[in-house]
């Protein structure tokens, strides 16, 4: 920069001993041009400058993370109480919002009917094996002793001394004992299914009903929403009376976060040659005429939407860009300095400047320009 300062001085200075302290060459129009025409290319070594040594960004504005509060409920249910004010700082954990606690009470407590008549019907299902074996048992002693008369009809029979009918009665009788037995035990079969059907130890139906108690018990506790972190509350339209979770994905309010705010500064991308991650930064917020602070880039987002194609069908296409419109940009996160960050809320705007090399003489021009501009907030916009 010092050599600029000595090449612009030492051309002002030739231009005036040439035309105006010895007049060695007659001052003109023409002569003009020229000298203002190479005074301008002169001054062009400050401008690239400025413009790579300490980019400037003229669209800066305060980013916070944001979180939609959607109720977790399963039905649409009656806001009955709203604990939080609007702009009002408030810790994590920290009731916000109350909903009407008794459907969902109601519903609990069914369910634990339902869970401990599940738990009594194991004692059921292994009673029910029970009875089953020993159907099966007198079963078999009544095959036995329908074996044991056919058996003795037919020697009764083959004697001439019994009815061929009570030969043919007891056989029916067993075929009849043998497909009970086989039933009964089919009957034991599906009764021992039943009561060693488990997940993990615990029987399938108990299990079922205590997972459809614990989903009840998380709308019951979703009837309180409290605080997701530090932060607050703001634009609050929910009044008691309203009713909410319809639809999942309806937010009935914004809660902004304190923690990890952050400048979102744009820049043109040929700028951001020499910007690296830790670069100090000056930042005039439009929010605090007259003021400067301080910060450090904190990380520079290389990638732009122009970029990106979404996956379709369709080939992409290509038109020409006028040079005389916006050329893309880069986004550089900028991380304030100062433990009390709440003095930077969401959506404050300003400029950034950024200087890759401290010691360059251009960064007392770019000082000198942000605090013009952080200056002349008092005077601009002109609104009343």
């Amino acid at each position: 920069m010092l050599l600029g300062f000595v090449i612009l001085f030492g051309y002002i200075i030739a231009v005036w001993l040439t035309f105006f302290k010895f007049k060695w060459m007659k001052f003109n129009i023409v002569w003009g041009l020229v000298s203002v025409s190479v005074g301008l290319h002169i001054l062009l070594i400050f401008l690239i400058g400025l413009r790579f040594v300490t980019p400037y960004s003229t669209n800066a504005r305060m980013i916070q993370h944001t979180i939609q509060l959607t109720p977790r409920l399963n039905e649409p249910t009656l806001v009955t109480d709203v604990l939080v004010k609007p702009n009002v700082p408030v810790s994590k954990g920290q009731p916000l919002f109350q909903f009407d606690r008794r459907p969902y009470e109601y519903k609990v407590k069914e369910l634990e009917a339902e869970l401990a008549k599940a738990k009594q019907n194991v004692y059921v299902l292994e009673a029910d094996v029970e009875v089953a074996k020993q159907k099966v048992i007198q079963l078999q002693a009544e095959l036995v002793y329908a074996r044991y008369e056919e058996k003795l009809s037919e020697n009764l029979a083959s004697r001439g001394a019994g009815p061929e009918e009570d030969v043919q009665k007891w056989a029916a009788r067993v075929a009849a004992n043998e497909a009970s037995i086989r039933e009964a035990q089919a009957e034991v079969e599906r009764a021992e299914l039943e009561y060693h059907s488990q997940i993990d130890g615990v029987n399938t139906t108990v299990a079922n009903v205590e997972a459809k108690l614990e989903l009840a018990r998380f709308y019951l506790n979703n009837t309180l929403m409290v605080a997701p972190e530090d932060g607050y509350v703001i634009n609050l339209q929910v009044r008691p009376g309203m009713v909410a979770g319809a639809l999942r994905i309806g937010a009935i309010a914004t809660f902004i976060c304190d923690s990890d705010r952050y400048l979102l500064a744009h820049y043109f991308m040929e700028n951001l040659k020499h910007v690296k991650a830790g670069q100090e930064v000056e930042v005039a917020l439009d929010l605090y005429p007259g003021q400067i602070f301080t910060g450090k880039v904190e990380a520079i987002w290389r990638g732009a939407g122009q970029g990106q194609m979404l996956p379709s069908g369709r080939l992409p296409d290509f038109f020409y860009r006028p040079t005389e419109l916006p050329q893309g940009q880069f986004v550089v996160a900028i991380k304030l300095d100062g433990d009390d960050q709440s003095k930077f809320p969401i959506g404050t705007q300003g400029r950034a400047a950024i200087y890759t090399d401290p010691s360059s003489g251009f960064v007392v021009l770019r000082k000198i320009g942000i605090r013009a501009y952080s200056w002349a907030n008092y005077l601009y916009p002109f609104a009343g």
